[in-house]
């Protein structure tokens, strides 16, 4: 997350915020922490990795990428990132949910279609911040 520092200023602060971005945040969003993390063989640098509250049930692994610029292979880079490390973590997970923060649709990939699948399933959630609303109408920490 080196080139939005901000966004990894303000999750590192207060990991909630992702989830006011969701319309179904978990239950436990206010206990989830936040952690950059590196994954071997190849090296890959995931943006954000929200991790669920330690319990004896596995939770739901959280990644978060913020891309403000035009990257072409965005989605072949965070799919091939997330699956490794849950691949490497999967019996600490009961399920994964990706979400991707643009600043607006026109910065997103333009060839999405290998990928459409799962875009279009419930467990990538792209959200675009100029769509998000007025700002003086959206809740305090989003806004």
């Amino acid at each position: 997350m080196r080139r939005d520092s901000i966004f990894y200023a303000l999750f590192q602060q207060s990991p909630s915020l992702l989830f006011e971005l969701l319309e179904s945040p978990p239950a436990n969003a206010q206990n989830y922490r936040f952690d950059s993390v590196a994954v071997k063989e190849p090296k890959f640098e995931i943006d954000g990795v929200f991790l669920p509250p330690e319990s004896k049930i596995p939770g739901v692994v959280y990644f978060c990428e913020v891309q403000f610029q035009k990257d072409e292979q965005l989605y072949e880079r965070l799919f091939g990132e997330l699956f490794v490390y849950f691949y490497r973590n999967r019996e600490r997970f009961s399920d994964w949910q990706a979400v991707v923060i643009y600043p607006s649709r026109s910065i997103e990939q333009s060839n999405i279609v290998p990928y459409q699948d799962l875009l279009e399933g419930d467990r990538v959630h792209r959200v675009y911040l100029d769509g998000l609303g007025e700002m003086d109408q959206l809740p305090l920490g989003v806004g």
